[in-house]
């Protein structure tokens, strides 16, 4: 199992450490397909699948930019890649995450 991360960043100066949730963005069906920051719709999370692969979308907090983790279910081992576009991240974390050895 592998732990990584990106450039180290200084810790929240605020004294709040509450934790909240995502909630249930409204959609054009029953079916709930991505949560959005209360308060903040912009800011978007989405999870799709596959037997083989997890794929995380995370939206900047403005929307204007996309985060994927792409997780391969069998083994956990993880590829992530940040674009503009959601699907440009998405397609480049999955490739990089089976591209071969």
């Amino acid at each position: 199992m592998t732990d990584a991360r990106s450039r180290p960043v200084a810790r929240p100066t605020r004294r709040s450490v509450r934790w909240t949730s995502f909630v249930a963005a409204q959609g054009r069906s029953d079916k709930v397909r991505g949560l959005e920051e209360e308060g903040n719709p912009l800011h978007r999370v989405r999870v799709e699948h596959n037997r083989d692969t997890l794929l995380v979308h995370i939206s900047d907090e403005d929307g204007q930019g996309w985060t994927t983790v792409a997780i391969d279910r069998s083994s956990r081992e993880w590829s992530i890649a940040q674009r503009k576009r959601q699907r440009d991240a998405a397609e480049f974390a999955y490739s990089r995450l089976y591209e071969k050895v």
